[in-house]
């Protein structure tokens, strides 16, 4: 069973992309997230990935942002209820991490 995420893509306020992502990423749905990702990052800008309104974050969700990261200009937005797996899991280093 694929766990609820809602993806919601949109323009940021200086010529790059939002995705807006609420609930759960776990391995049912980091295809669909990656996927979705991928889409912002064809358009040849930078793109924020707001995860304010995320409330797990799972391996698979983690490496999807890593893959990501490493060759894009890829910023993440996060509740502090992500601080920790950003941190330890190093995705502070590769991508521009601001937590709310």
């Amino acid at each position: 069973m694929t766990t609820a995420l809602t993806l919601v893509p949109g323009p940021g306020d200086e010529g790059d992309r939002i995705l807006t992502v609420t609930g759960e990423i776990d391995m049912s749905n980091a295809a669909e997230f990656g996927s979705a990702i991928d889409r912002e990052l064809a358009a040849g800008t930078a793109v924020t990935v707001d995860l304010t309104a995320v409330t797990y974050l799972d391996s698979a969700g983690v490496a999807v942002l890593f893959d990501r990261a490493d060759a894009h200009d890829l910023r993440l937005v996060a509740a502090r209820l992500l601080t920790r797996v950003l941190q330890v899991s190093g995705l502070t280093r590769v991508a521009k991490v601001t937590i709310r």
